[in-house]
């Protein structure tokens, strides 16, 4: 399992560029597929987003089959990607003597993070709002208590074309614990050409400004927005109030 990172070759790690580039096979959602340059020698195989367990299995098939399968996922492919459902595949007898290897890339909240400073500078959480795989009561049970905790949250999957209402609850479900200027990092498509970063407060996140492409970044009580060089910057320092 690649990462190939948030978008385009100065976030693949050299790592990953060598497992692509040895990879008799590619395996993974099409648009993720097409991120990587063609070879004449490889073969392809992309799916749609929403078939990991197939495409998994498949994976697996071509490798106890003899081929080199290389399955790519944006970003790091252990967060909220294939890695879970290779291995979880992978547990099958029949699959094991298939080896199995993670090769980590640089996850969205990393690249956000650094476009914006350095809000993940002390403790924080990593959440996905998708309820497609796990009840909105198990997501909205851990927002509250990532608030309740004081720790930044960087939230994956924030909304999508069927998805349109979580952000607001999210927002609603946050500002029960954190104060309305709690300053938020709307992330988006970084390291892509439709770039765009923008820093918010959580008392006035519109739901509307926030789409598929996005990560959000929630900061906690300490951290901070300063001006630099024109603009904002967002930090969270490392000591924490007595």
């Amino acid at each position: 399992m690649v990462g190939l990172g948030p978008a385009g070759r100065p976030w693949l790690t050299p790592e990953a560029q060598d497992a692509l580039a040895t990879a008799d096979e590619l395996v993974g959602y099409g648009p993720y597929l097409d991120r990587v340059p063609p070879n004449p020698r490889q073969r392809r195989h992309p799916t749609d987003n929403r078939e990991e367990a197939r495409r998994a299995v498949h994976a697996l098939e071509l490798a106890r089959a003899g081929s080199r399968v290389a399955v790519v996922s944006s970003g790091d492919p252990g967060v909220f990607a294939m890695a879970s459902a290779v291995l979880e595949a992978a547990a099958e007898p029949r699959f094991a003597d298939v080896a199995v290897r993670v090769v980590p890339g640089l996850t969205a909240a990393q690249a956000v993070a650094s476009r914006a400073g350095a809000p993940l500078g002390h403790d924080y959480c990593v959440l996905s709002l998708s309820d497609l795989l796990k009840p909105w009561d198990v997501v909205a049970a851990r927002i509250t208590a990532a608030a309740r905790s004081d720790m930044v949250l960087a939230i994956y999957n924030p909304a999508s074309r069927s998805r349109t209402w979580q952000v607001a609850a999210a927002r609603d479900l946050l500002l029960e614990h954190r104060a309305p200027r709690t300053p938020v990092v709307i992330g988006r498509d970084v390291g892509g050409s439709a770039e765009s970063v923008r820093v918010v407060t959580l008392g006035e996140l519109d739901p509307a400004e926030v789409d598929m492409r996005c990560l959000l970044v929630v900061g906690s009580s300490t951290t901070r927005v300063v001006e630099r060089g024109g603009r904002q910057v967002v930090y969270t320092p490392r000591r924490y109030p007595a």
